[in-house]
Parts: structure tokens; C-alpha cells; sequence
């Protein structure tokens, strides 16, 4: 056979190894890993530069309904067009229930709202919102048949929350289906309460927003998550942590045999908390939920990650614009109310060049854990693995070749998605990727970008090898 792309001597690194090698590949797919393949249709060198399995962002939120009258920038073609000049070449975003729609409905709408736009390939999760009528018995068992695994489940915001018995139902029927019930936890009972108190104390700026959302609201949510998951024997995925002390209810379940896994997110590794101190609009961008901690909670949050209590780092891509009168200031006024500006960061591009640099380069993490965080544990927990996250013979040509040892700043202006700000503007980078490949085809070159909208495909654990 020959073949198509060799990608010629690189570091390769795996979650377990870093080695020398070229990586071929055929059809779309990766068929060896080893020294001096033959020749091949095209040649990459990447002598210096490091090989690594494209990334696999499991949160990210992508062309959903509008919510608090904003509306997100990015579409499909823009979110893989950033994804992919990132090193990800799959991302993993939400199909949301709505009122008056069954999850099928949602997931059929979704579907066409990704068809014929996206650059890279993609799977669904899906919201549940509305536990009534059908869902359990019969919704749920039928859509984990058709190849949905993973199912997320809020403990707060209005529309969204459900309550522990709706939250056990859920948990029980994706048990039974072998899936995996992600949950937002945070008590929306204790956050509207202390919402209201800091209302009436006159206190509705920007500043209040923290202090709306402690990490008591996480921590007691983590925990209930956690006995849920107990009482019903189901697999949980408690997303966006962001505080030591919801970790260590965490570390808690996960000690006891409990099936709790968990994520974090580089807004929350980064201790951007003092953020939202800023004057007037500027907190606008820091604001998502859970709130940013401190430097503290960030110190922790990496010795989590260390130590293995976290299985993965997402971006949790939530893209309202800064300026735009549908984005962050949907609400409108001079002055800025701390329950009126949509909770979300853009971050599709930027998680692994900030994980990098904040993790590997300064000696959080080895190379190796990083890739395991962003790319195979990912792929594992959500069933693509080993079509994603992996170099392996036989996986898709899924390859992100990165630049490193030389500086370089983060700007908006060197983005592509559709935001109008980035939350990170400034910081130091000391590596990114240079080359990304999605099934072997060249989506991003050094600062040009691939313009076949559409090649992306929808992937499940059904999907044809």
C-alpha cells in the first residue's frame, strides 16, 4: 500500500511514550508509526516538532437557542474553523432540549444546524431539560440505542434545573443503557437565594457575581451529585469544577469506589477570579459558571489534575459577544446587574495552548498527561476511542504537530472564531500547533485554514470504522 501522508520524524507523543518516529497514513487513517516508511503522495517533515493526536473538546456549546436574549457567535463553521487552528479535531457540544420538544426533536434540529458547515468531525451530547411523558422509558433507551452516550442534567438555572428525583431518573435510565449522566452542579436554590439578598442590599454590580455562587453552592451539589450517583450505581461526569472544595467531595466519591469522574477548564486553572473586580463592563468577561476562584482553588485544582482525581480538560466554549447588544450586554443599561449578563467564555482555540504552557511548560504536567487530559480520556469516556484521541494503527489520521520552546503572545486578532474578545488577551504562550490534520487532510498550515465547510462528520460509537 502507499501512502498518502508521511508525517516524518517528529516527537510522538502518546499518553504513555514520547519517541522518534514518522506516522503514515491511508485512507484517512493512521496505518503505521515507525522509522523510515516508505514513500509517500505527500511528505510533512516535522523534525523539532512534537506529534500528538488531535484534541477532543468534550464541553463546548456551539449554535444553541438563545438564552437571557443573547445569542452565540460561533455557528458549526466557525467553531471548528477555531477548534481546528487550536490542535482539536473533535469537538463534543450540546443538543438542548426546549420546552414543548422532545430530546429526538432536539437532537434532529441539531443535526441540521451542524450539517454542511463543520470543518472537523463531531459528536453530540444531549441536555435534558424536560423529564416527563416518554423520556425515561422510552426516549432515553432509544437514543443511547441510536448511539448518544452522554447525557447532561443542570442543578441550577430557571428552564434548566432539575430536581434530585427528575436527577435520579435520568442517572437510572443511562445506567441501564451504560451511559454517562454529566451534571452541572451548583445548588440554583442557595444561588437565587443569595442573588435576592445581594439585590436588596443594593449590591447588583459585577463584583457580586462570586459572591452569588460560593464554592458552598459547589461543594454541597458535588456532594448530592455524588450520593445520587451512590443510590443509582450510574457513571457521572461532574463538569467545570472549579473549587478545592468541590474537589474534595470529589476526591471523596472517587476513594469509596464511587463511578465519579470530573473536569476542569483553564478559566478555572488560571486563578482569574480577581477578574471580576474590574470596573464597569470589563468583569463582562470573565463571568461564566461556575465563577473563577483564586489562585488557591487554582493550586489545588492542578495538584487534581496531577494525581488523577480530574480525567479530562475541556474548554467549555461558551461564546457571547463583549460588544454586541446580543451578547454579554443583552440586558442592556450603563450599569451592569450581576444576574443580567449571559455566563460563558469563549476558549475552543486557546485550551491547549493554555494547558500547555500552564501545565507542561511549567512542570504541572508531563507531556504525557497532557495528552491523556485533552485527547484520549476524552476519546475513552465518550466512546470514541480508538477512532479519536489515539496514534495508533487503525485510528483516524487525527494529528496535531506543535511548535515549541518559542514565545509568543495571545491575542484576539490571531483568533478565528466569531467572538469579539477573548478572556486570555495577553498571556504568554510557549507553544501551539502549527499543523492540524483531521482523517489526514490538512485543515490548518501556519496561519492558513482549510475553507471545506461540510467535511466534518457526526461521530458515535456506532459510527463505521
Amino acid at each position: 500500500m502507499r501512502l498518502d501522508l508521511a508525517i516524518r520524524g517528529g516527537t510522538v507523543v502518546t499518553a504513555s511514550d514520547e519517541f522518534i518516529a514518522d506516522v503514515g497514513v491511508a485512507g484517512g487513517r493512521i496505518v503505521a508509526v515507525a522509522r523510515d516508511l516508505p514513500e509517500a503522495r505527500e511528505d510533512v517533515d516535522a523534525t523539532g516538532l512534537l506529534v500528538m493526536p488531535g484534541g477532543v473538546d468534550a464541553h463546548c456549546h456551539v449554535d444553541e437557542p438563545e438564552y437571557m436574549g443573547a445569542r452565540l457567535a460561533d455557528d458549526f463553521a466557525s467553531a471548528t474553523r477555531a477548534a481546528a487552528c487550536g490542535g482539536t479535531t473533535t469537538i463534543m457540544p450540546f443538543a438542548n432540549q426546549l420546552p414543548g420538544l422532545s430530546l429526538r426533536q432536539a437532537v434532529e434540529d441539531y443535526h441540521e444546524r451542524a450539517h454542511g458547515k463543520a470543518l472537523i468531525d463531531y459528536a453530540f451530547h444531549l441536555i435534558v431539560s424536560d423529564v416527563s411523558g416518554s423520556l425515561i422509558g422510552q426516549d432515553l433507551p432509544a437514543l443511547i440505542a441510536d448511539g448518544y452516550r452522554s447525557f447532561k442534567v443542570f442543578m441550577t438555572y430557571p428552564g434548566y434545573m432539575l430536581d434530585d428525583r427528575q436527577i435520579l431518573e435520568v442517572m437510572d435510565a443511562a445506567r441501564r443503557g451504560g451511559a454517562v449522566t454529566m451534571v452541572h452542579a451548583e445548588n440554583g436554590h442557595c444561588v437565587h437565594w443569595l442573588s435576592q439578598r445581594l439585590e436588596a442590599a443594593g449590591r447588583t454590580g459585577l463584583d457580586s457575581f462570586a459572591e452569588s455562587a460560593p464554592s458552598a453552592v459547589e461543594r454541597e451539589a458535588t456532594h448530592r451529585t455524588i450520593a445520587l450517583a451512590q443510590i443509582t450505581g450510574a457513571k457521572v461526569m461532574i463538569v467545570h469544577v472549579s473549587s478545592a472544595e468541590a474537589l474534595e467531595q470529589i476526591r471523596w466519591g472517587q476513594d469509596r469506589g464511587i463511578s465519579v469522574l470530573a473536569e476542569t477548564c483553564p478559566q478555572y486553572l488560571l486563578g482569574m477570579g480577581h477578574h471580576l473586580h474590574e470596573p464597569g463592563w470589563e468583569a463582562a468577561k470573565h463571568i461564566c459558571s461556575p465563577p473563577p476562584r483564586g489562585e488557591d482553588d487554582a493550586a489545588q485544582l492542578w495538584r487534581g489534575l496531577q494525581q488523577g482525581a480530574f480525567q479530562l480538560v475541556s474548554s467549555d466554549h461558551c461564546p457571547y459577544r463583549f460588544a454586541s447588544g446580543d451578547g454579554k450586554r443583552s440586558q442592556g443599561g450603563e450599569h451592569p446587574h450581576f444576574r443580567k449578563v449571559p455566563p460563558g467564555l469563549p476558549g475552543l482555540e486557546t485550551r491547549l495552548p493554555l494547558l500547555y504552557h500552564e501545565g507542561v511548560t511549567q512542570g504541572r504536567l508531563t507531556r504525557q498527561q497532557f495528552v491523556a487530559l485533552t485527547a484520549v480520556n476524552p476519546a475513552r469516556i465518550y466512546g470514541l476511542y480508538p477512532r479519536k484521541g489515539s496514534l495508533m494503527p487503525g485510528a483516524d489520521a487525527d494529528i496535531a504537530l506543535w511548535k515549541y520552546g518559542e514565545h509568543r503572545t495571545l491575542r484576539h486578532a490571531d483568533l478565528h472564531d466569531e467572538c469579539d474578545y477573548t478572556p486570555y488577551e495577553g498571556r504568554d504562550l510557549s507553544a501551539w500547533p502549527v499543523v492540524t490534520f483531521s482523517r489526514g487532510e490538512k485543515v490548518w498550515d501556519r496561519g492558513w485554514v482549510s475553507s471545506a465547510a461540510g467535511r466534518g462528520r457526526h461521530i458515535d460509537d456506532r459510527s463505521p470504522s
